[in-house]
């Protein structure tokens, strides 16, 4: 819908900044290790575009989940389906679902099936470190799937000795509850949680109940210590429109998302080593009508067995980073057949620094090998320049790829078709950004130009017609980013501000058909969020979000949300009020998101 209240509440957002007195201490993130790159560079010395979302701002933003926190940030687009985010699909600068890789401890979280199971691994944001989120080419580092970048979620590793309970009940009949229990010494460390969630749904059709068990321990820390983590995913949920079309109101889903991982990390004078063996498993049962799977039912499972080995040697001035990445994929499906693949990726990435480590750059290489699609070579390069202690200016070029998934090859059913002919996507992008560090201001200013061939995309001419998956020729996305944070102060107060803006413009070269499913209609054009967090009272801290999105499809809409929490000894209670504005929009799909609604929680520590 259109809304022309933005620049009103704009405006008095802006003002509560400007009568705010008080200072948020910000987690110092300049020494922060990027985990998710091959080469360990603290966070203020890399020469990326890379943002993170420390577990300072997780706790202060009072979001229930990790979805709710990453629509905050410009240039990623999360369209849900319903509350919760019990579906929903991540993008990254006008890329797909597909485009966009999930990492959990950095263990790679793709799904050959199809990238709209991604956010089904999401942990609760009480077991996460922190959010390292990397835009932009990312093949060389990642593989494929990191075609517009990659979020890679860094889970706690341990807690003091702790067990908490978590109860929160609120409008559509919603109910959550979370146990959180965790210990640590000096040999071992244990964590665990169990988080369940349920609502009779904000319409038709919408229920759903999930669950998500987590375990994560260290072993053996003072010699070669090992990490195991293991997580299980299990949603159950009403589906009205959210696939085929608004009409098949009837629709209903099941999905189970299971990952267990064993690692660990070397240290050997100037040598890290960094082995990693995984088992990935998805389950996804689909009905057109809810309750009668003979008139329409899916059922697919696909298994990911693998391993990695990361090495990096530091040089006086220089690091060399290398790794190996090796994993078997299997699927048994009704509708896309039972397939099997293997994928082999190399990786190679040398950072020189010259100039008394003012300018650094690092050329890297992957190569890739897929049993149904070859090889591929995908070189990039960074190149950094510390202008000051506190500013740098990046320059980022790069190949990427995907190659389809088997939703993509073979998918059937009576409104969409796949296409066994696919060929992989390819893109080539470019960027150059500045970001600065300091603990009163920070802020990053980013442009880019991404220039991809051979989309996949389902598209048709007529709307009687199916969708199918087809090879679209070209498109140009290119676009721009900023961030500031400003933390402010007086003597005893908590505030902070942060406004972030992103702009995208894609252009298709050689448009022969009318409809596009999935890349082109949703796209944020324009997207606007600012978070205001400070105290009230000295007694009660509080979190305002303000998101304005304008799509190419003509959707536009401004949305806030409230966040309010008083704590007393070891008792904390807190209420969420999403949509305050009681905005009528959606996300994607047509699926009207709900409007005004509460959520009221309670905690206690032991």
């Amino acid at each position: 819908m259109k809304d022309k209240r933005f620049p009103v509440f704009l405006l008095l957002f802006l003002s509560s900044f400007s009568n705010a007195q008080e200072y948020l201490v910000k987690e110092n993130l300049d020494e922060v290790i990027v985990s998710s790159a091959r080469i360990d560079i603290p966070f203020s010395k890399n020469s990326r575009s890379i943002q993170i979302i420390s577990k300072e701002e997780i706790k202060k933003s009072g979001v229930k989940t990790i979805i709710d926190l990453l629509q905050q940030v410009p240039g990623i687009d999360i369209r849900r389906r319903g509350s919760d985010g019990i579906q929903a699909d991540l993008y990254i600068r006008g890329g797909t679902f597909d485009q966009t890789l999930l990492l959990i401890d950095g263990v790679k979280l793709e799904d050959s099936q199809t990238g709209h199971h991604a956010l089904n691994f999401l942990p609760p944001p009480n077991l996460i470190e922190r959010i390292e989120i990397i835009k932009g080419s990312s093949a060389r580092i990642f593989g494929q799937n990191a075609f517009t970048g990659a979020i890679n979620i860094v889970t706690k590793k341990d807690i003091k000795k702790n067990i908490s309970f978590e109860l929160s009940k609120g409008s559509y009949g919603r109910t959550k509850g979370d146990i959180l229990y965790g210990f640590s010494n000096e040999k071992n460390s244990m964590l665990f949680n169990l988080n369940g969630n349920s609502s009779n749904g904000y319409r038709y059709n919408t229920d759903y109940n999930f669950s998500n068990y987590f375990l994560k321990g260290t072993f053996s820390k003072k010699k070669n210590p090992i990490n195991m983590l293991a997580f299980f995913s299990d949603r159950k949920f009403g589906a009205n429109g959210f696939y085929a079309n608004p009409s098949a109101t009837d629709q209903y889903e099941e999905t189970q998302a299971s990952l267990v991982v064993f690692s660990s990390t070397y240290n050997k004078k100037k040598w890290i080593f960094k082995p990693k063996v995984f088992w990935r498993r998805g389950q996804d049962t689909y009905e057109y009508i809810r309750g009668k799977p003979e008139v329409y039912r899916n059922l697919h499972i696909i298994n990911k067995y693998g391993f990695s080995f990361d090495a990096s040697y530091s040089w006086d001035n220089a690091e060399t980073g290398f790794g190996v990445d090796l994993s078997k994929v299997s699927i048994l499906s009704n509708n896309l057949g039972n397939h099997q693949r293997t994928k082999l990726n190399i990786f190679f990435e040398h950072r020189l620094r010259l100039i008394n480590n003012l300018l650094d750059i690092s050329p890297g290489v992957a190569i890739n090998y897929f049993s149904d699609f070859n090889w591929h070579f995908f070189p990039g390069l960074d190149v950094g320049l510390e202008l000051n202690k506190n500013l740098r200016l990046y320059t980022t070029i790069g190949y990427t790829y995907r190659a389809p998934t088997y939703t993509d090859l073979y998918y059937q059913d009576p409104t969409t078709k796949g296409n066994k002919n696919l060929k992989p996507e390819e893109a080539f992008t470019k960027e150059v950004g500045v970001r600065f560090l300091k603990k009163r201001f920070s802020g990053l200013f980013t442009i880019y130009n991404r220039e991809s061939k051979n989309l996949i995309d389902y598209i048709k001419e007529n709307e009687s017609e199916l969708w199918q998956a087809n090879n679209i020729r070209e498109i140009n996305s290119k676009g721009f980013e900023f961030e500031l944070f400003f933390p402010f102060n007086n003597i005893s107060n908590l505030s902070s501000f942060k406004l972030g803006y992103s702009y995208l413009q894609n252009n298709l070269k050689n448009i022969e058909y009318s409809f596009s499913k999935y890349l082109i209609n949703n796209s944020t054009k324009h997207q606007l969020a600012g978070t205001y967090n400070t105290k009230l009272f000295k007694t009660i801290n509080s979190s305002t979000v303000f998101k304005f999105v304008d799509r190419y499809n003509n959707e536009r809409y401004s949305i806030i949300d409230l966040f309010f929490q008083y704590e007393f000894k070891k008792i904390k209670l807190d209420l969420f009020i999403n949509n305050l504005l009681n905005v009528e929009y959606s996300e994607t799909n047509l699926v009207p998101m709900p409007k005004r609604n509460f959520l009221f929680g309670i905690n206690y520590s032991l």
